[in-house]
């Protein structure tokens, strides 16, 4: 067996040196070729490429907006940057910009889909499909019959579950609901189309639900005793544990010390 004699000292020095300026000259190559990559003209941003279903805004317009906005080259340019300033536009939900080779951004953008306003009328606030409260110009909604809803802070989807829950039980009786609001009690009340309100009170969804299914399910036979329709109804109370009080236009209603007295009278009047 022949034993390999190690290399002398200068010359594993040799190699040593030789080895860190072929990497020192490789790496200024390549720090060379970026900055140049940089500084070329070649690789500025040339365009922005928009696609996605857009209802509020225009490719153009969007363009025009946040083309001054985004700093740096094909290479350099923040992509987390330029996702925010598409977001931060009216309607904007959501964002995805990638690179596309060699000097282009291609940006799909999704809008807030409105199904519901959010708080008081002075406001401009709005609900989407999510149940993400979104400010936007309220006056650009397609549709003017979208339900108000209302609650704490953060509680939106839940509220809009609600929402969508309800307008099927008052469908029943040709009614929809045009506001829900909850209270920081977790007291809900709503108001119909035409005016009427009606307090479903608090509990569980399946408790709400039942009193709610109780009230459409009858409403029908008790205004039919008194010659009403359902579209007679000003207002109903379901907090009640076996029943819900309602009052109908063109009945009198009175407490009930007036109705003991209004019997008494009566009686007399049949004894006589």
């Amino acid at each position: 067996m022949t034993d390999v004699s190690p290399a002398p000292f200068d010359v594993r020095l040799m190699n040593v040196t030789a080895a860190v300026l072929f990497a020192g000259c490789a790496a200024m190559l390549l720090a060379a070729a970026g900055l140049w990559a940089l500084r070329n003209p070649a690789f500025a941003l040339g365009g922005i490429v928009i696609d996605g279903k857009l209802t509020h805004n225009n490719a153009v317009t969007l363009r025009a907006n946040v083309a001054n906005r985004l700093e740096g080259s094909f290479f350099t340019v923040n992509l987390g940057a330029a996702r925010a300033a598409f977001e931060a536009v009216p309607w904007i939900r959501h964002a995805d910009v990638r690179r596309e080779f060699p000097n282009r951004l291609h940006v799909t953008l999704e809008e807030h889909v409105a199904v519901a306003f959010w708080g008081p009328e002075s406001g401009s606030a709005m609900v989407n499909t999510f149940g993400e409260v979104f400010e936007a110009n309220v006056a650009d909604v397609d549709n003017d019959d979208l339900p108000r809803l209302s609650g704490p802070d953060g509680d939106a989807p839940e509220v809009l579950a609600m929402e969508r829950a309800l307008q099927p039980l008052f469908g029943a009786i040709e009614m929809s609901v045009t506001d829900l609001a909850m209270s920081g009690r977790g007291s809900w009340r709503v108001i119909l189309d035409d005016g009427p309100t009606v307090e479903l009170g608090g509990g569980s969804v399946a408790e709400l639900m039942a009193r709610t299914e109780r009230f459409t399910r009858t409403l029908t036979q008790v205004t039919a005793k008194y010659g009403r329709r359902p579209d007679a109804l000003i207002s109903a109370d379901l907090r009640h544990a076996d029943g819900y009080a309602i009052k109908l236009n063109g009945v009198t209603t009175m407490t009930v010390e007036q109705a003991a007295a209004l019997a008494r009278k009566n009686t007399v009047k049949a004894i006589d």
